[in-house]
């Protein structure tokens, strides 16, 4: 059986769900909010972007759980420099790409870290086997 195409599934199930993800949760409030004071907020709320890292992080605690860590990393990963790519790349002043960066880097050691420590976690913290 060849085992490259179960590679792509792994990786490709984690950057649909982080795509699906930032529309869900990100995709649909474009516009900033102007404060009676004169300031400006936006686009996003902080329930927002809470709701777009939980719904990350419980995709890469279930690839990660069944032994596809890397491939949820990358996958996820992926899918969110697309999706901010997307979203933002509108942005006259090219100043987007430096948040689509910014987007990718955070979004790369959030999943590094969490994929990491879930071993640990699942094993009580002690070193050695299952």
């Amino acid at each position: 059986m060849n085992r490259k195409p179960l590679a792509v599934v792994h990786v490709l199930i984690p950057f649909v769900v982080a795509v699906a993800a930032w529309a869900a949760w990100l995709g649909w409030d474009q516009h900033r909010d102007v404060h009676p004071d004169g300031s400006v907020t936006g686009p996003y709320e902080a329930w927002q972007v809470a709701g777009l890292v939980l719904t990350l992080a419980a995709c890469v605690v279930w690839s990660t759980s069944r032994g596809h860590a890397v491939a949820a990393v990358l996958g996820t990963t992926a899918g969110m420099g697309a999706a901010s790519y997307y979203d933002w790349s509108d942005d006259s002043s090219g100043l987007f790409a430096l948040g689509v960066a910014m987007v990718v880097v955070g979004t790369l050691a959030g999943t590094s870290a969490l994929a990491a420590l879930l071993p640990h976690v699942k094993r009580g913290g002690r070193r050695g086997g299952p």
